[in-house]
């Protein structure tokens, strides 16, 4: 298996960019489209454990677009083959100035590049 080839990181990449710019414009259409369709997917958020793609997407709908800008501070792709892949970074949320760590699994699909499992915490 090979780490980073230079294409499949730059697809990943790309997936990830419209998902942060997702994040930060509360774009919950593009949201739901990055999260696999499936039971299988699972997000810890800050205050919230959701499984499967209807629970994610039921959150996505009702949470408040309050404290969503955020500056990512540190971010490293890696990709393992051609399907398979993580993305940890840290930011910083602008309005209240909390710092905070998001790690995701992607998986190619079909449809493209998805989350399959995703967790968001704040540092204390």
């Amino acid at each position: 298996m090979t780490l980073n080839q230079p294409h499949v990181l730059a697809e990943l990449k790309a997936a990830f960019e419209r998902y942060e710019r997702a994040i930060v414009d509360n774009d919950v259409p593009v949201l739901n489209e990055l999260f696999w369709h499936s039971d299988s997917t699972v997000r810890y958020g800050v205050t919230e454990e959701l499984y499967g793609y209807d629970e994610i997407s039921g959150f996505r709908a009702s949470r408040p677009p309050v404290d969503l800008k955020r500056v990512l501070t540190r971010v490293v792709l890696t990709t393992y083959g051609e399907d398979f892949a993580t993305a940890s970074c840290e930011f910083r949320r602008v309005e209240s100035g909390k710092r905070g760590r998001q790690m995701q699994t992607w998986m190619r699909t079909p449809q493209g590049w998805k989350i399959v499992a995703a967790h968001v915490s704040l540092r204390a």
